[in-house]
């Protein structure tokens, strides 16, 4: 199976040793994403539910530079530091998908890189 790295400037450069994503035959295998703005590369200025937006608008960047959209995620597995944000966070992240959202697993964590509140890693699919 061949393996492909996906690298756009619509979201984040990689921080550390890793691949914004990769695709492998089928299937978009997307890293992490933090709310950094892909221009400025730092955190989005706000609460829960402005580093949430930037988080979705940096997930589209992925799936656009490859020609997908929000409909063809199917898993997605989000970190919180802190679970009393869930209900912001599902708002805005539930009027991204449509009658069929992806699988999903949400998970408090400790904490994030940069200090993020959240992160959001996914996968695609492009058949």
């Amino acid at each position: 199976m061949k393996l492909e790295q996906v690298k756009t400037t619509a979201a984040p450069a990689a921080i550390g040793p890793y691949s914004q994503a990769i695709r492998a035959g089928a299937f978009l295998f997307c890293s992490g994403q933090i709310p950094l703005d892909p221009v400025s590369g730092e955190l989005v200025a706000g609460g829960i539910a402005a580093q949430t937006e930037q988080v979705m608008r940096n997930m589209a960047g992925v799936l656009t530079a490859v020609g997908l959209n929000f409909d063809r995620v199917v898993k997605t597995t989000i970190f919180l530091t802190n679970l009393g944000d869930f209900a912001a966070v599902n708002a805005i992240y539930g009027g991204r998908f449509g009658a069929a959202p992806p699988a999903r697993s949400t998970v408090q964590v400790a904490a994030l890189p940069r200090g993020a509140a959240i992160e959001i890693e996914f996968v695609a699919c492009f058949d």
